[in-house]
């Protein structure tokens, strides 16, 4: 599908599989081109509802950012519609003894002009394909990230230090990152990005419009044997990009802070 929202041509889509080895989906995934707005949500396995929670987050959000006013920086909107999903996941897990501590990851970037604006939270990722260099531009919350970062040794673990609808208050990473003609922006959760490369990702992103390159990943994700449900969203800058009142060379600088690599 393709928008055209402020003299900005996107192509975006959104898709989710149950993969090979789940019984039932606990992914879920937004695509709402009226807002330029692309998310992704994957439900904590293992525990209470994670289907529901993360159907419930990527609905609430999206319905959150739609009523937020107009006037406001996108930025703001997003965090305050991923707060208030937040809210409502944590609302429903108390009230509902069967769906006692669900949560799930979440991960949604709205295009605004010729910027992506983004919330984040858990360890579903977003990645940035500019030229040959792909990156990931958002961090895992997981204790095996986490060891990573502080240059600590032991076994690593997965499990999630931070989800969506855990705490009353969720703690969100927030991105701000201009963009330029020709960039694609790849949402994933685990399912994808534990069993294909960056490479290989980066690979099925080029030359491909973004409900292809959705399919042919996870297609490849299942195809590798993939032991989890597997969920991609592509947003493709297809057109000129409005110039951004920005200082020179700050998306050079952010890609050399989130560790960009050659794919």
């Amino acid at each position: 599908m393709i928008d055209i929202v402020t003299d900005v041509s996107i192509e975006m889509a959104a898709a989710t599989d149950t993969g090979t080895s789940r019984a039932r989906n606990e992914d879920a995934c937004a695509c709402v081109p009226e807002l330029s707005l692309v998310a992704v949500a994957d439900g904590v396995s293992g525990g209470r509802g994670g289907d529901t929670a993360s159907r419930m987050a990527v609905e609430a959000a999206t319905r959150a950012y739609r009523e937020q006013p107009a006037s406001l920086p996108a930025g703001k909107r997003l965090a305050r519609a991923a707060q208030q999903a937040n809210i409502e996941v944590h609302e429903l897990s108390l009230f509902v003894p069967e769906l006692l501590g669900m949560s799930t990851t979440l991960t949604a970037a709205v295009i605004d002009g010729g910027q992506l604006v983004a919330a984040h939270v858990g360890d579903s990722r977003l990645y940035l394909l500019r030229g040959d260099l792909f990156t990931q531009v958002t961090k895992d919350h997981t204790a095996a990230a986490e060891q990573v970062r502080l240059g600590v040794k032991g076994d690593p673990s997965m499990v999630l230090t931070r989800s969506l609808g855990r705490d009353l208050i969720c703690a969100l990473d927030r991105i701000t990152l201009p963009l330029v003609q020709g960039d694609v922006l790849l949402l994933c959760s685990d399912g994808l990005h534990r069993v294909l490369t960056e490479s290989e990702m980066a690979g099925l992103l080029r030359g491909a419009d973004a409900a292809g390159a959705c399919r042919a990943l996870i297609d490849a994700a299942n195809a590798r044997g993939t032991l989890d449900n597997v969920t991609a969203g592509v947003i493709r800058m297809a057109g000129p990009v409005p110039a951004q009142q920005r200082p020179a060379g700050l998306g050079e600088k952010l890609l050399q802070l989130v560790g960009a690599r050659r794919s």
